[in-house]
């Protein structure tokens, strides 16, 4: 199988190439020009396996230029026993009817980034032998909260490689950031910026896209790749989960092979949503993909009437990893929905980064209504969710509240009864003071974070990952603060350039 750019279809590299490049030198992200089909056998195989199994499985339809000894070492070393809290991996939990909340945060960051990010560094480290052997990796991550963590804690001490995260300074939980500053590993580096998260991201993006810079790297043996989902090593991870949770089904007894499923994902970036429209393309029977939103709800806006607008007021939520108003990741299903048309998808990204918005065509749009509904919740509405969901006995985090609430009003508003799996994203121990507050008495003046986790513990008896508890005690090692313009410096420095 190969790869093209959504900017350039004349680019035709490998997997290998594509997940050490991270992003397509002209800008473009890396798509697989053909999609694997899977049929109800296939699917039936899986059932009964466990997760590493059908990881390998599905993987190798993809990832065809990795041995199959390759893929077992990969798989393997991600998933193997003592990494997530459950055996396995990604367990379902019916939470309501028709509902089955996804749980995507049993890895050692407690956030569904796990699920590829501890994956992707063994894969950046197979696919660097077979392109780049001779030079060191530097991952640039600019992340919303989840992915810094996860990236952090995947690549940690990883040789051959370098790491170097931005979040925006404000646009993080408490829990997150301390999660990311107290990081340890002699390769990794952390630095928030004053601004949000499309700050970051753009900044990294450019960061990427500039020759000068790539140059720079290249005289001192180093070269970029990305951790974020712009890298295909960081979405194809993503994919398994949602085939695996259709065997689950089966296995379970909740839909028989062959029935349709609903798939419901709380998303900002659009990643985490596409992962399930190439699993609904590759033969998953899904039914309709509903994008949830928080306040930020441009995807729901884009979904609903096929104009992408990110002029618009920016909110600070308490589901902060989907404060996002430019989500790279729509650009890789908008050149799946036109066929492939490069030109057309550089002409609306161009719109996108000149006047902040673009309109797709009748056509697209179309093709678009036909798979996708969406919704968006606020964080009012996220609070009483969280609140509701916990009477009914699941406590869950706030961004899977926002699903959770959107697929409510989903499933009131069409009367659609068919089983729905709902993503799960993290832990709600991620965000205590905002669950603490759905779900019990007012946070007491001067508690801190752990504090509050205590007070959660009591409140719902439900107990807190260590990994979390544990950070109280660690020492904060990176504190730099930059702007968006200072970025490219940082990463000097960071690396040592002069």
């Amino acid at each position: 199988m190969l790869y093209t750019s959504t900017r350039d279809k004349s680019v035709h590299v490998s997997s290998s190439q594509a997940i050490a490049q991270g992003i397509s030198k002209d800008g473009g992200l890396f798509v697989p020009e053909e999609i694997p089909a899977i049929s109800a056998d296939f699917i039936d195989s899986l059932v009964g396996l466990d997760y590493i199994t059908r990881a390998k499985k599905v993987l190798s339809l993809y990832l065809t230029d990795f041995s199959e000894e390759e893929i077992d070492m990969c798989v393997s070393g991600a998933y193997k026993e003592g990494k997530f809290s459950s055996k396995k991996v990604a367990p379902i939990r019916k939470i309501a009817d028709g509902g089955n909340v996804l749980e995507l945060w049993r890895g050692p960051t407690c956030a569904f980034k796990d699920m590829a990010l501890q994956l992707l560094p063994y894969l950046l480290t197979v696919a660097a032998k077979k392109t780049v052997a001779d030079k060191t990796i530097v991952i640039l991550v600019a992340t919303s909260g989840d992915t810094g963590k996860a990236a952090l804690e995947g690549f940690k001490d990883v040789p051959g490689t370098k790491i170097m995260v931005f979040y925006p300074e404000d646009g993080v939980s408490p829990m997150q950031k301390l999660q990311m500053t107290t990081q340890e590993g002699s390769n990794v580096c952390v630095c928030a910026i004053n601004g949000n998260f499309d700050d970051a991201q753009s900044g990294v993006k450019a960061i990427f896209t500039n020759s000068d810079v790539a140059a720079k790297l290249a005289e001192n043996g180093m070269m970029f790749s990305s951790a974020n989902s712009i890298n295909w090593g960081r979405l194809v991870p993503q994919i398994v989960y949602y085939i695996s949770a259709y065997a689950d089904l089966i296995e379970n007894g909740t839909i028989k092979n062959g029935d349709e499923i609903n798939v419901v994902v709380p998303t900002g970036n659009f990643g985490n949503i596409l992962a399930a429209y190439y699993a609904k393309r590759m033969g998953v029977p899904v039914k309709t993909l509903v994008c949830a939103s928080n306040a930020n709800n441009v995807l729901t806006d884009f979904l609903k009437t096929g104009t992408y607008d990110k002029n618009r007021s920016f909110y600070a939520t308490t589901s902060p990893s989907m404060d996002i108003l430019i989500s790279s990741n729509l650009e890789r299903l908008l050149f799946h929905l036109t066929g492939a048309d490069d030109a057309k998808i550089t002409d609306w990204m161009n719109a996108l980064s000149k006047d902040g918005k673009y309109s797709v065509d009748k056509e697209v749009a179309d093709k678009i209504f036909a798979i996708f509904d969406a919704g968006f919740c606020d964080d009012k509405e996220t609070a009483k969710t969280i609140s509701k969901t916990y009477k009914d006995g699941y406590l869950c985090d706030t961004h899977t509240a926002v699903a959770v609430k959107v697929y409510e009003e989903y499933a009131q508003r069409t009367g659609d009864k068919t089983e729905t799996v709902i993503a799960s994203t993290a832990n709600p121990y991620k965000f205590s003071a905002a669950v603490l507050k759905a779900v019990g008495d007012e946070i007491p003046e001067g508690a801190d974070e752990f504090d509050q986790v205590k007070l959660l513990i009591d409140e719902t008896g439900e107990p807190c990952p260590p990994q979390l508890a544990n950070l109280k005690d660690k020492p904060v090692r990176f504190k730099a603060v930059c702007s968006k313009e200072d970025m490219t410096k940082t990463v000097y420095d960071m690396l040592g350039i002069k």
